[in-house]
């Protein structure tokens, strides 16, 4: 038995291989095009489900690089403002050492308490700066709302503890804010251990020239009272704790210290029946507080030798409040300057990551342009010889030899 092919069935099947092998080249072109050598899933399954995946993998690591980025650049700001809140403290430390000389009186010291209002006001502005975003650095969550206000000879805070962070990888973040709490308000005072100060009535002439606590030493609040009930009578003091209990007694000397309970302070002058020295253990005091203590000494100075004793004695406290302030600030620098270089490292761990994922996905879907243009040519010499034989085909017909 013969087959038998109608002339219509000739030419679709020519016609089809012609399309056939169009479509073929057609999809080599468009590789060799774009790049690419999965233009749809149906091309490869499973390699288009990989380049999902590698995509997000991309997508996501780029995410944590805007996140690096928009972190350095909020800590960059809240370091230069750190600083210049140094330098504050340091130009009221300068003002305050200049201060507290016997030289000065209570004129000039009224003038150098002006200059320390003015750090004052500029402190304050300091912490209320702003970023990028319009957003206040050192309010907390409450980054919409001005954290410091002025009110009077105080400094009110309206924010909160809140602290920021953002992800710079998927198992890293960092904070890219300081709540104003920590900077400006929760600062240890005196010497870390506890802070002094003079009775404002006292009558004589007695300063503490220094303080020091040790490992031993015992939190509480602590009262030195000064006895001497006839002129020749020698001075005695008395130091008691909340209680009134009496922790210890002896006769004062002038640059001897008197200790208890592992605290030990050296005081100069000399005390009046009555005189007292309070002592208060692990304090805290904001920085704006410390400084406006030290605006009112100066302004309130007397020119009598008890007044004198007492702006020294308010000005010896200032000092170490500022010194704990300043540790404080430069802590956080220290702090935010550890932040800016685990940003800075981990944005290279994420390039060195994201080139990883680029090499991937390139070796999953790109062409390789060797192999697709030998296919090309294959496909044109296929189209050629399509297109010949259905030139030829068309010539087989018995109408030829009527």
């Amino acid at each position: 038995m013969v087959d038998r092919l109608s002339t219509l069935q000739i030419y679709q099947s020519g016609i089809s291989t012609i399309l056939e092998k169009q479509a073929d080249l057609a999809r080599t072109q468009l590789e060799l095009a774009t790049g690419k050598r999965i233009q749809s899933p149906s091309d490869d399954p499973s390699g288009a489900v990989k380049i999902l995946d590698l995509e997000e993998d991309i997508r996501l690591v780029d995410q944590y690089q805007r996140n690096a980025s928009l972190a350095q650049g909020q800590l960059s700001v809240e370091e230069s403002t750190l600083s210049g809140v140094n330098n504050v403290l340091q130009r009221v430390r300068e003002l305050t050492v200049q201060a507290n000389n016997a030289t000065q009186s209570p004129e000039t010291r009224a003038s150098i308490a002006v200059e320390v209002k003015a750090r004052l006001e500029e402190l304050v502005a300091l912490a209320n700066t702003r970023d990028g975003n319009d957003e206040y650095l050192f309010a907390g969550f409450q980054a919409q709302t001005q954290p410091f206000t002025q009110q009077g000879g105080s400094v009110v805070y309206s924010g909160d503890d809140g602290q920021r962070f953002l992800d710079i990888a998927a198992s890293a973040q960092v904070a890219v804010r300081d709540s104003g709490s920590r900077v400006f308000l929760a600062v240890d005072a005196g010497n870390g251990s506890f802070d002094f100060a003079a009775d404002p009535a006292n009558g004589g002439t007695a300063v503490v020239s220094s303080s020091s606590a040790d490992n031993s030493f015992v939190r509480d609040n602590y009262s030195i009272t000064f006895s001497q009930v006839t002129p020749t009578d020698p001075i005695t003091y008395s130091v008691t704790d909340s209680s009134a209990g009496v922790v210890a007694t002896g006769n004062y000397t002038p640059g001897e210290a008197i200790s208890f309970n592992g605290a030990r302070l050296v005081i100069e002058g000399t005390p009046e029946d009555g005189d007292s020295i309070k002592v208060d253990s692990a304090p805290k005091q904001s920085i704006f507080a410390t400084l406006q203590g030290i605006a009112d000494a100066l302004e309130n100075s007397a020119g009598t030798p008890s007044g004198g004793a007492a702006v020294n004695n308010a000005l010896a406290s200032g000092l170490n409040n500022l010194d704990q302030a300043i540790g404080n600030v430069l802590e956080v620098q220290s702090d935010v300057g550890v932040r800016l270089n685990r940003i800075e490292s981990q944005q290279s761990i994420n390039e060195e990551f994201n080139l990883q994922l680029q090499t991937t996905l390139s070796d999953v879907q790109d062409v390789d342009f060797a192999e697709a243009i030998s296919k090309l040519n294959l496909q044109l010499v296929a189209l050629q010889a399509a297109q010949q034989t259905y030139v030829t085909t068309q010539g087989l017909t018995l109408f030829n030899y009527i």
